[in-house]
C-alpha cells in the first residue's frame, strides 16, 4: 500500500512540475499577448491627456504660450514614461523639454551638495575627550580597540 502511494505522489508531483514547465514556457508569450492588447489604448490616452495639456496652455496664455513650472515638470515626467512623447508636443521642441530635464538634475544635485555642512560630521567636544583619555590610559591599543570600546564608556 505503501509504495502505491509513494508512487502516485511522484506521478502527482513530476506532472505538476511539467504543468508548472509549460506555464513558465508560456507566460512570456502571455505577457506580450496581454501588453499587445493595452499598450494602444495606454499610448493613445498619454496623446489625449499631451494634446489636452498643450490646448489648456494656449487657452491660458494670449499671443506666445508661456509655460509654468507644472507645465515643464508635466512634459519631463511624460517624456520619462512614454517612448513617443515627442510626436505629440507642438508647443515648444523636443530639445527644450530635454534642456529642462537635466537643468533640473543640476539643481536636484547642487540643492543636495550644498545642504549642510561638507564634509565629514563633525564628532562631539566630549567623544573627543573620551578619545583622548583612553588613548593616553591605554598606549597600546590602537584604534580598532578604541573603537570598540566606546560604546561601552557611555
Amino acid at each position: 500500500m505503501g509504495s502505491v502511494v509513494n508512487t502516485s505522489h511522484r506521478l502527482c508531483e513530476s506532472t505538476f512540475r511539467n504543468v508548472c514547465y509549460q506555464f513558465m514556457a508560456l507566460f512570456p508569450s502571455l505577457f506580450f499577448l496581454a501588453r499587445s492588447f493595452f499598450a494602444p489604448r495606454l499610448e493613445l490616452m498619454a496623446e489625449i491627456l499631451a494634446l489636452r495639456q498643450q490646448l489648456a496652455i494656449l487657452n491660458r496664455t494670449s499671443n506666445q504660450p508661456s509655460l509654468r513650472f507644472q507645465d515643464r515638470l508635466f512634459w519631463i515626467t511624460l517624456a520619462r514614461f512614454w517612448q513617443n512623447w515627442r510626436s505629440a508636443l507642438l508647443i515648444v521642441k523636443p530639445e527644450t523639454v530635454i534642456k529642462w530635464h537635466r537643468q533640473g538634475f543640476r539643481l536636484y544635485w547642487r540643492w543636495k551638495s550644498k545642504t549642510g555642512r561638507p564634509g565629514r560630521p563633525r564628532i562631539d567636544a566630549e567623544i573627543r575627550a573620551l578619545i583622548h583619555r583612553l588613548s593616553r590610559e591605554n598606549p597600546l591599543w590602537g584604534t580598532p580597540r578604541i573603537q570598540a570600546d566606546i560604546p561601552r564608556t557611555q
